[in-house]
């Protein structure tokens, strides 16, 4: 059994990612082929969005935000404690400050009410300037956007949508990456939408944000081309044959797996409800289900039941065992007060069981057996 079984959506789409991939080996452009060009036609048509930009990976995708919204030495940017490091990794690039916020206890998205406490202590102390926001939808759950634009509006900040985990999720009728002013995305293997290497994407609705983006992703080329350079960039281009790679995965995506992702989270809902805290999907919204993570009782009875799916040879993971203010890379940052009472519990108390569209039904019913046996013990 895999945690996320990649052969068995390379053999359900074989015939059309082998002659997707041939197509470019036999025209050989393999950096900046017409398949790229398409992709990003594809998805941002499919989130609803003006402008598409490839790039080498979802890292690089933030980072891109990040410097289109101009942060740097003296800024704040405010992002939920608990996520993974590339949410926040940028800011320490560029010299910004991270003021992380806590988390919501249901969604485990970033809770607008700590978002404001946050941004009120950052301008009583008057030291940094706020800056951005970047809102995870953290495990493919979308954030709530109709509290945290509000906030942004109100304190003129950067909304920044960290959808990496959640490519083909929806917030009441929009995609996940149509919110803030960048959404970026993550096309690593395991992700909703994952290509074979490393590839991302950012998103906008801005003409000349856009054009930044396409300059930054090319060493900061100008009109004149790669050799006329306007700008200190970077080399981030998603290559052409992962293009080719994600334009049969996204038709998959959109025709039937998000479909599957919600069959396979709604049996482990009736096997696990009063059992296990299960994950909340806010009404009119729908996961992508990155994940499917459970919290246990305590750390105790998590490890307990992570052990015992290990022994019975089942894939387990733990996203994440640390909030962000525990990692030690982060420990100058600034806390103004704040407790991340319930990142902190999540943390201890989290596991993610098996979760992609190609997950039998008997292999999920061997995983459900196995936990609920661990219960029992």
């Amino acid at each position: 059994m895999q945690f996320i079984d990649l052969k068995a959506q390379y053999k359900a789409l074989k015939a059309e990612i082998d002659s997707s991939i041939q197509s470019v080996l036999n025209a050989a452009q393999f950096i900046s082929g017409p398949q790229v060009k398409e992709l990003e036609a594809q998805l941002a048509a499919f989130v609803g969005r003006k402008h598409c930009v490839t790039c080498a990976n979802g890292t690089d995708a933030l980072q891109l935000a990040f410097m289109a919204a101009g942060a740097g030495k003296g800024d704040a940017v405010f992002c939920p404690d608990m996520t993974f490091i590339s949410s926040t990794e940028p800011s320490k690039m560029f010299g910004a400050a991270s003021v992380f916020c806590d988390i919501l206890p249901d969604t485990y998205c970033l809770s607008p009410e700590s978002l404001e406490r946050q941004i009120q202590a950052v301008l009583a102390e008057g030291k940094l300037r706020p800056k951005a926001v970047v809102a995870v939808d953290i495990l493919g759950n979308p954030c709530g956007y109709d509290a945290l634009e509000p906030i942004c509006e109100k304190y003129g900040l950067t909304l920044i949508e960290d959808a990496a985990q959640s490519f083909g999720a929806s917030y009441h009728g929009k995609r996940a990456c149509a919110f803030g002013h960048v959404a970026t995305t993550s096309f690593f293997p395991a992700k909703p939408l994952g290509c074979y290497g490393d590839g991302g994407a950012v998103f906008t609705d801005d003409d000349e944000t856009a054009a930044l983006f396409r300059s930054l992703c090319v060493h900061g080329k100008g009109p004149g081309g790669k050799y006329d350079n306007v700008r200190v960039g970077m080399n981030s281009r998603l290559d052409t044959l992962q293009a080719a790679v994600l334009l049969p995965k996204l038709k998959a995506l959109g025709d039937y797996e998000i479909d599957r992702r919600q069959e396979v989270a709604g049996r482990y809902n009736a096997a696990f409800a009063g059992k296990l805290v299960t994950p909340f999907v806010e009404e009119g919204c729908v996961s992508a289900w990155a994940q499917y993570a459970l919290l246990a009782k305590d750390t105790a009875q998590r490890d307990k039941i992570t052990a015992h799916l290990t022994e019975k040879g089942i894939p387990n993971m733990v996203y994440y065992p640390k909030p962000q203010h525990a990692l030690p890379v982060f420990r100058d940052e600034p806390r103004y007060g704040e407790t991340f009472q319930n990142a902190d519990d999540y943390c201890a108390r989290t596991f993610s069981l098996p979760m992609h569209p190609y997950l039998e039904e008997a292999e999920q019913q061997q995983v459900i057996d196995a936990v609920l046996e661990a219960l029992s013990l």
